[in-house]
């Protein structure tokens, strides 16, 4: 049996939100891939390298990473078996080789000791159950001089699609949202902290796992510093998202993820398609030729293990 204390994160990850996000795979990453590009001229990968992709979901970035490390080897790590079993199709299907995928949770994993070069994550790292103890576990992966690199969510107030969600807060019973904060399906991109709670709340010294725990970029260099990284930067990184072809398709999308389902199930019919009316009138101001776009503030973490 594998090691596994962010018993909630699995869950969540393993039930309907690892299935939407494995069978919308190329919906997500048309969400979250811009922050592509950022995230591996951080990670500055060589040829010869050895890269642990942290909460690797389907592996859009495992198989970036692989392109990079095209004489090294990639390891994909991530709770959700639904997700790895995308992963491993794509892989199989557009290549590169030198990839691996395993389910494990990063915080406990036994990862093999000073075996990886370069670690990557893009918006796989604010769900630790205990972020410290994880950041420990990865560094101790790294080789001497090994880095990290991830993405992690910013200020939710500087978010779009936070404020789109928020329409939801005046429609949906507290006790629901009560029930959904600071869950792994947060991550799905419908996350409320602009409607069950403030920015302020989301960027303090929070300890649970959640979209925002890491929001506060002096709680990521308390972290990873704690965690024996040094030269630790984070740095602002915005990019646009693509939802949908308009803003029926994008939230129809957004109210199928997780965590809107759960928001929305003590809603009646009436109420219901009330919400759904709202998330479409807020999402028609970001449409576009290209569909609706929605910028997502981030922050690009890099450190090094001594």
């Amino acid at each position: 049996m594998r090691p596994l204390v962010n018993t909630a994160q699995s869950e969540a990850w393993n039930g309907y939100e690892g299935r939407h996000w494995s069978d919308h795979h190329d919906r997500w990453n048309a969400v979250n891939g811009g922050f592509d590009a950022h995230l591996l001229a951080a990670a500055a990968i060589r040829p010869e390298d050895r890269v642990l992709d942290i909460g690797c979901g389907t592996g859009q970035t495992t198989r970036l990473a692989a392109r990079a490390a095209h004489r090294g080897a990639v390891l994909g790590l991530d709770l959700s078996e639904p997700m790895l079993a995308r992963a491993r199709e794509l892989a199989a299907e557009e290549g590169p080789a030198g990839i691996d995928f395993r389910c494990g949770d990063a915080q406990v994993h036994p990862l093999p000791a000073a075996a990886f070069d370069v670690a990557v994550s893009r918006f796989g790292v604010m769900f630790f159950q205990d972020p410290a103890a994880a950041f420990a576990n990865v560094g101790s992966a790294l080789r001497p001089g090994g880095r990290i690199a991830f993405t992690c969510m910013a200020d939710p107030s500087r978010t779009d699609w936070v404020r789109v969600v928020g329409v939801l807060g005046a429609l949906v019973p507290p006790t629901a949202t009560a029930g959904a904060s600071g869950t792994a399906t947060e991550a799905s991109g419908t996350a409320t902290a602009g409607a069950s709670g403030t920015a302020t709340e989301a960027c303090g010294d929070v300890p649970d796992p959640g979209m925002f725990s890491l929001a506060d970029p002096g709680r990521i260099r308390r972290v990873l510093t704690s965690a024996g990284f040094e030269a630790v930067s984070v740095v602002p990184c915005e990019a646009d998202g693509l939802w949908g072809r308009d803003a029926e398709d994008a939230a129809a999308f957004v109210l199928d993820s997780g965590p809107a389902r759960h928001f929305l199930a003590p809603l009646g019919p009436d109420s219901a398609e009330r919400a759904r009316a709202e998330v479409v009138r807020s999402l028609r101001e970001f449409e576009r030729a290209r569909g609706v776009l929605l910028r997502t503030a981030a922050w690009l973490v890099t450190a090094t293990r001594p």
